[in-house]
């Protein structure tokens, strides 16, 4: 097995007396989708907002392609390659679509402030470049027609893919994908569950939280399961669609996809 991307080690995280983690360890793979489940409250959240660099572990580390990142600031780990999305979504509204998308790009700009300011040649051809590989990006998600649309007058289901297109503007190694799915109608569900299966084909590493069992079941190569915080179950959808614990966590929802 190939040295993993992203490695948790005895993670802890604990708000006034709470522990939302509870010394959670896993890996994944280069190239796999691994999902993360669990009823509401079990920490998956938390989970994200450690890795991403938002919340502070109490304990514990965080190793992404060999580096440890857990002491790092958020920019830095988008640097070394990991993206983003939320479940709540997080689009700068009253830009256009194809601006949202730049705004990834920019996370790999060149440019220093003193030519930016100048608004010079260099800055002009990055901005070209920039706007090239947004383009393109629509273009891939059936999106470039509205690129010229204000953001904010997409539908709620065009929105998530933006979202999902701005996060791959910033070139990742790691897609954290935090529900991509949640409140969209089963048809648009399976649009983006074809385009991450599609990224997935190309190469892309997915850690994937979401509610929408079928999603999960079919696009992951393996699954990670908490309760409380808590490691209760990892494997295939196979193994954990009949583990016990898995079961009576939320036997409901399994039984139910």
């Amino acid at each position: 097995m190939s040295e993993a991307l992203l490695k948790v080690d005895s993670l802890n995280c604990q708000f006034s007396g709470l522990r939302a983690v509870a010394d959670l360890s896993f890996s994944v793979q280069p190239g796999a989708i691994k999902a993360v489940i669990g009823p509401n409250g079990a920490g998956k959240s938390t989970l994200f907002n450690m890795i991403a660099g938002v919340t502070a572990p109490t304990s514990g580390a965080i190793h992404f392609a060999g580096v440890r990142i857990d002491t790092l600031p958020t920019f830095r780990r988008a640097e070394l390659g990991i993206a983003r999305t939320f479940q709540n979504l997080q689009i700068f509204r009253e830009m256009t679509v194809l601006e949202n998308v730049m705004v990834g790009c920019h996370l790999h700009g060149k440019v220093g402030v003193v030519k930016a300011l100048l608004r010079g040649r260099a800055l002009r051809d990055e901005e070209s470049a920039f706007r090239d590989t947004a383009f393109a990006l629509l273009d891939r998600f059936n999106l470039a027609a509205k690129a010229d649309v204000v953001a904010g007058d997409l539908s709620f289901g065009q929105m998530k893919v933006l979202e999902l297109a701005r996060a791959l503007a910033s070139r990742p190694r790691l897609l954290l994908l935090d529900e991509p799915a949640a409140g969209l109608p089963q048809a648009e569900a399976e649009h983006i569950s074809q385009i991450i299966a599609d990224l997935n084909r190309d190469g892309m590493t997915v850690l994937l939280v979401e509610h929408n069992m079928r999603m999960v079941m079919s696009l992951s190569h393996d699954i990670l399961v908490l309760n409380n915080g808590q490691w209760i179950a990892e494997g295939t959808a196979d193994h954990v669609r009949r583990h016990p614990d898995v079961l009576s966590a939320y036997l409901g929802e399994t039984e139910h996809a």
